[in-house]
């Protein structure tokens, strides 16, 4: 289903601030594929939804890749947008956590991955390396495994840098890429072209009121019906 200003997925939203569940498919940030982007959707939802005679104001703070689902954050405010700007940029105060369907491995419960990512501006695609190469970034996040499925395993991902396709080319590198990202070495793809990477917690300071704020993102349908399979998923 594409998104459009009727059926947005609002999770939250005051003043300064809007935050929605991005559909696999939908681009945050106008690219040369034309596609509307989600950005010019959610000015679209705050013209009508408050009968603005003109455009309304809206700053991206942080994308999700095109195949990911989950929470993306907006700044409704010329006030906002430098403060989250500065807080995603420097990562204080500001706490991302995914998660995703994996290929099942047999890798540690928990850890702490570190690579050098290599990004391929022709291809789209980066390159985790374990040590350092000309022009590469250091990448790090920390996993968890929260449930083992017959295929694959659950994990919950805490980002520590914000790298291009982090996540997607770092667990390929452990041989565990993830269910549905044929880009970076998952044997099949998705019916509806996902890949299974959820940006589900954003947790941050509000930008003006200075209050903890913690959002979630609930799982795309797909998604949610594996992990409802899982046997005693009430921990999760």
């Amino acid at each position: 289903m594409k998104t459009n200003a009727q059926n947005l997925e609002v999770l939250y939203e005051d003043n300064h601030l809007i935050a929605v569940n991005k559909r696999a498919g939908d681009i945050v940030q106008g690219d040369k594929t034309g596609d509307i982007p989600l950005s010019e959707i959610v000015k679209a939802y705050l013209v009508e939804k408050y009968h603005k005679p003109g455009e309304a104001y809206l700053g991206v703070v942080h994308r999700l890749d095109r195949p990911t689902t989950g929470l993306v954050l907006f700044a409704k405010t010329s006030k906002a947008l430098p403060r989250l700007n500065a807080a995603f940029a420097t990562k204080q105060e500001v706490s991302k956590q995914y998660w995703a369907l994996v290929e099942k491995k047999e890798i540690p419960q928990e850890a702490t991955l570190t690579h050098f990512l290599v990004r391929n501006t022709t291809q789209n695609k980066s390159y985790a390396y374990p040590s350092e190469r000309p022009q590469s970034q250091k990448a790090i996040l920390k996993y968890k495994t929260l449930a083992s499925l017959d295929h694959y395993l659950l994990v919950e991902i805490t980002l520590l840098t914000g790298r291009h396709h982090q996540i997607r080319a770092q667990f390929a590198a452990l041989g565990c890429p993830i269910k549905g990202d044929l880009k970076y070495g998952a044997k099949r793809s998705n019916p509806d072209g996902s890949i299974c990477l959820h940006a589900r917690v954003l947790e941050l300071l509000h930008p003006v009121k200075k209050e903890p704020l913690s959002l979630i993102a609930p799982l795309p349908e797909n998604f949610a019906k594996l992990v409802e399979a899982i046997p005693q998923r009430s921990h999760l």
